[in-house]
């Protein structure tokens, strides 16, 4: 034991890897340091002409689209990761793979879309895998956990094998008090399956008939023989396999037993050789029971780290809970422009630059945290100040017309630039044409004035943006004096005094181009929706 502690994990990295950037919780036992031969095998595997390789990787399950969340991992697993740890670019790997093992949850739809949306974010990785294309390898593995006396086929029903956990938490309480099974206060009941002591070769039968087919749904699973008397609730004797008779979106009919979750995410990151498993701080407590799967198997043990998960104020980011909203009516799709996902954001106008952009400025933390929704849309301004060009519009119109138009001695054309806030001349620019009748933003005019507002009022003058200027002369109503049909307004390069009016608004031509606004902001009144409103 205490050699296996002195190498420590990462063992295999090179000295010029900052690995304690991604350095969390250190195991009491010894499940997380790899033997001297794994360290020689994986570095053969690994190294290249520049180098040996780092490996991360982005295992996204297709129950749905990738939301803004995933694009934090993406920039953390393809990046971000990388720089913090010191890597040059030549020698990062990063593997995108789907953990496709719940196939009635998953499809086809969500495999394409979340292959789309890598693409899009500009990553691209080292190799495409899928867990269920390994199905055999991880049923062979299976089968040696079970030949080891590590796994055993569980008959217990759900709510049988939720009330052993419930017992199991309670002796785990008691012992964190200094009881002990025997005293009078020790609770009641067994917390272990009544077949856990079921045999190797009565196991490996059992196990090959589930495979075969010879069990309803739920009857039957395999669970792993953890630490029953563990207080971590994740090393209560986990499900590694059940029986699900659906048929798999990516590999077909093949299966009716699937491989969990537990049991496939390390399995997959040993097989493929990942440096650096990085998920986020839920998946913190499943740190002994990954690497203790891996330690039963003798397979080699990658890095873990966890972060926090990506929170923004007044928005949901739970696939489960973003498919309830739609299920319910509240968004018309996964790409709902009014969603988090990649492809709602990319709908509203988002860039992939202003998405990583965020990722990048946010940065990467174990400590819980919430990020203001209009830090995101700032950064997005930021991102497209160079490219989206500027023009005026008025999404509440109400009609100007000019009494002097004619008469009138103002510039009725003028160049402007499409970049105004580049150095004067270094913009391209667009013609705006004064016209007889303009519109101008019901936002900028008010029946009644004060001296705060700049708009226009009744017998005020206001500046035209780049324009000249015009009084209220007249103001036609509705019959019930509600609602403002026009303004009868006289135009001057500057009023009586000489001196240009502080408000400037903005207006269109009569002959400007109609256009459908479709103004989005956040879907929730509340800053924390899950602290707020409980389960959606």
């Amino acid at each position: 034991m205490a050699a296996a502690e002195e190498r420590g994990p990462g063992s295999w990295l090179d000295a010029d890897v900052n690995k304690a950037s991604l350095t969390a919780r250190k195991l009491l036992q010894d499940w997380d340091v790899t033997t001297p031969e794994q360290d020689a095998v994986h570095k053969a595997k690994n190294t290249s002409d520049t180098g040996s390789v780092v490996r991360t990787r982005f295992p996204p399950e297709p129950n749905g689209y990738l939301h803004i969340g995933h694009a934090k991992s993406m920039n953390m697993n393809f990046s971000l990761a990388f720089k913090k740890l010191g890597v040059p670019p030549e020698r990062r790997e990063t593997v995108f793979r789907y953990d496709d093992t719940n196939p009635e949850a998953e499809c086809d739809e969500y495999i394409k879309s979340i292959n789309e949306d890598v693409k899009w974010m500009g990553w691209t990785p080292t190799r495409t895998t899928y867990a269920s294309e390994g199905f055999h390898d991880l049923y062979a593995l299976a089968i040696k956990l079970i030949e080891a006396g590590n796994a055993y086929v569980c008959f217990q029903k759900s709510e049988e094998i939720e009330v052993c956990r419930e017992v199991a938490k309670k002796h785990a309480q008691a012992r964190s008090k200094g009881l002990k099974p025997g005293d009078a206060e020790w609770p009641e009941g067994d917390p272990c399956s009544p077949y856990r002591e079921t045999s190797v070769e009565e196991n490996l039968k059992l196990f090959n008939d589930m495979k075969l087919g010879k069990f309803d749904e739920g009857v039957a699973c395999l669970r792993m023989k953890m630490d029953m008397t563990s207080s971590n609730l994740n090393m209560f004797d986990q499900v590694a396999y059940r029986v699900k008779y659906v048929g798999h979106p990516h590999i077909g009919d093949e299966w009716c037993i699937y491989p969990t979750y537990d049991f496939t995410h390390c399995v997959q990151d040993a097989l493929e050789d990942i440096d650096f498993s990085i998920c986020t701080l839920e998946f913190e407590t499943r740190r002994e029971s990954y690497y203790w799967l891996l330690h039963h198997l003798n397979l080699f043990k990658p890095m873990v780290y966890e972060m926090s998960r990506l929170n923004i104020s007044y928005v949901v980011l739970s696939k489960r809970k973003l498919l309830k909203l739609i299920n319910t009516g509240f968004f018309h799709g996964w790409d709902d422009p009014r969603m988090p996902t990649i492809s709602g954001l990319r709908r509203r106008g988002y860039t992939a630059s202003a998405l990583n952009r965020f990722c990048e400025d946010i940065g990467v933390t174990r400590n819980e945290n919430l990020i203001e929704y209009d830090r995101l849309q700032e950064i997005f301004r930021q991102d497209i100040d160079d490219t989206a060009k500027r023009c005026m519009a008025v999404l509440r119109p109400i009609k100007v017309t000019f009494t002097n138009f004619d008469d009138a001695t103002v510039p009725k054309s003028r160049e402007v630039a499409d970049f105004p806030q580049k150095p004067e001349g270094e913009s391209p620019t667009h013609t705006v044409n004064l016209t007889p009748t303009v519109y101008i933003d019901a936002a900028d005019f008010r029946t009644e004035d004060d001296k705060e507002y700049y708009g226009l009022a009744p017998g005020k003058w206001v500046g035209l943006r780049y324009g000249p200027c015009i009084k209220c002369e007249e103001v036609k109503t509705s019959a019930d004096g509600k609602e403002v049909l026009e303004i009868v307004a006289t135009l001057a390069n500057l009023p009586p005094d000489e001196k240009r009016p502080k408000g400037n608004i903005q207006w269109s031509p009569e002959n400007g181009v109609t256009f459908e606004a479709r103004l989005y902001d956040h879907l929730f009144l509340v800053p924390q929706v899950s602290a707020t409103l409980g389960p959606i």
